[in-house]
């Protein structure tokens, strides 16, 4: 299969005016020029946690009702590939077209699992994105982190991950944190899957999404985490 020129925007509108965007980002592999796969586990899971922040009602109704529209890029090709880092490339696309489409104004929430979590926070620093949710993101060392100075970035990660482990998050907020972003970061039971505690792992999701547009107060334990020094804001069970 041949890889696309351009990378899919799977889109859900806002029930009404759009007040904000959520933009899901999912996970891949270190190198591939194959296209991702249909029912590639880790794009089947960012729908799934998609679909969940646009359409479950919180205390005020659903975040549709409320103005989120949300997106999910599929990229052209599965892999980071390098220093080409695909993933981020098609990230930056996916946020200049949403802002084509829905105007310079409109906040957006980046939320990525695994290298999307990589392409999410490489791209935090884009004009418009309001807030990181990072979720057992890849970040290796040295990975990059000057460009989220007084961004907001929360990241949660399972301690039992054995293909990203969480100490690399954590090496990755303090560098952030040290660089002037506002980090809080979080552990959960479970491993990379996102599916013990899935319900945690997507309320979280939510919430963050909810309080980065602008729609909620970010939740209490977010909001102590981000104004709790180093590392006691970067290591918070949930």
């Amino acid at each position: 299969m041949e890889p696309n020129d351009t990378p899919v925007l799977e889109q859900s509108p806002a029930t009404g005016e759009t007040r904000g965007i959520a933009l899901f980002c999912h996970g891949g592999t270190a190198s591939s020029v194959e296209p991702p796969r249909e029912r590639a586990l880790s794009l089947v899971r960012m729908r799934a946690l998609e679909q969940f922040v646009h359409r479950t009602p919180a205390d005020r109704g659903t975040a549709a009702d409320r103005g989120i529209a949300t997106a999910l890029i599929r990229y052209r090709v599965a892999g980071w590939n390098g220093a080409a880092a695909d993933a981020y490339a098609d990230v930056r696309w996916a946020i200049g077209r949403l802002r084509e489409q829905h105007g310079s104004d409109v906040p957006i929430v980046l939320i990525g699992h695994s290298m999307g979590g990589r392409a999410a926070l490489r791209a935090g620093g884009e004009p418009q994105v309001t807030a990181v949710c990072a979720l057992a993101p890849w970040t290796p060392p040295g990975e990059p982190v000057m460009h989220l100075r007084d961004q907001t970035v929360v990241i949660l990660h399972g301690r039992a991950d054995r293909w990203v482990p969480a100490r690399l998050s954590e090496e990755f907020a303090v560098r952030a944190r040290r660089s002037g972003a506002r980090v809080a970061r979080f552990t959960i039971a479970g491993g990379h899957s996102m599916l013990r505690r899935a319900h945690r792992w997507h309320t979280f999701t939510r919430d963050v999404v909810l309080a980065g547009t602008g729609l909620e107060p970010m939740r209490p334990d977010v909001s102590n985490a981000l104004h709790q020094p180093t590392p006691e804001g970067l290591a918070v069970p949930l």
